[in-house]
């Protein structure tokens, strides 16, 4: 792939020239030339040289006035940095963001911020992934994009729900829960949206507010009573209430036994089960 950034670098040359011409900048012509230098250095995988390549792009689609333009080479820089320096991908993915904002382009905004939430995922850092994926379902929102929105808002929940926000995982997951419910495409997966709405309560160690909760997700939906996710919390609110803490390892391993427990599950499911063991450490000695 020698051939291919040494064409890079002659066309990323022959733009330069573009931009310092005798009668002034050739903005057209020298943005012709960057975008095929930019794909010659993709294809020699030289992700600095195409990154810097693309901003130079982006800035002659300024000049231009250009904003979509601009804005679709900052995210060709993004993806390039992706490859080597995620904080330079978001930096450039946030540029792209304000000028598809600026231009009425609230769907592609939202994609990008997705995207950027994504790239904080990854990285495990759940409050700034929590923020851009609130931002995405909030233009998602906007746009009527209701699929997209939800999708975003259950990431907001489970990672609240990590950070000990349980409050605002547990209206999150209700609020989409409640929405479901009137869409046969994703009725089906009410009953998740309410285990986990459940299984943050659990943290709490209320059984009161267990046992409100339970009543109002059978209420929400009837068929949640006759379902393995409603016996689980109802066998977990039990032993909370006898402050039994191998009943409730019981009764997480009879349901993992037939529906496998995923990560964030177990994470929320082990701190409520300390929390019991708190409590009942914290009865012992009274």
């Amino acid at each position: 792939m020698g051939d291919q950034q040494a064409k890079g670098e002659e066309f990323e040359k022959k733009a330069e020239k573009k931009l310092k011409g005798w009668f002034g900048s050739n903005y057209d012509d020298a943005a012709e030339l960057f975008e095929k230098a930019g794909n010659c250095y993709k294809l020699a995988k030289a992700w600095d040289k195409a990154a810097a390549v693309y901003i130079k792009l982006a800035n002659c689609h300024i000049k231009l006035e250009s904003k979509h333009e601009a804005a679709s080479a900052f995210v060709d820089a993004a993806v390039c940095y992706k490859k080597i320096d995620s904080k330079e991908a978001v930096r450039y993915l946030n540029l792209a963001v304000q000028m598809f904002m600026e231009i009425g382009r609230l769907s592609m905004a939202a994609k990008y911020f997705k995207e950027i939430a994504e790239t904080y995922e990854k990285e495990e850092a759940f409050a700034e992934s929590m923020d851009f994926y609130e931002k995405a379902a909030e233009l998602y929102e906007g746009e009527d994009s209701t699929s997209q929105a939800s999708q975003c808002k259950l990431k907001v929940a489970q990672f609240a729900a990590v950070l000990e926000q349980y409050s605002k995982a547990i209206e999150i997951f209700e609020t989409v829960a409640s929405q479901s419910m009137n869409n046969n495409l994703t009725r089906y997966s009410v009953k998740g949206y309410l285990l986990n709405a459940g299984l943050c309560h659990l943290v709490g160690c209320d059984s009161i507010a267990i046992s409100n909760a339970l009543e109002k997700y059978q209420e929400m939906d009837p068929s949640f009573s006759n379902s393995r996710e409603c016996k689980l919390l109802m066998d977990l609110a039990a032993s909370i209430e006898e402050e039994d803490v191998d009943k409730f390892t019981d009764a997480v391993k009879e349901f993992d036994s037939m529906t496998r427990l995923d990560q964030w599950k177990t994470t929320i499911l082990l701190k409520a089960k300390n929390a019991l063991k708190n409590l009942s450490h914290d009865a012992d000695f009274t």
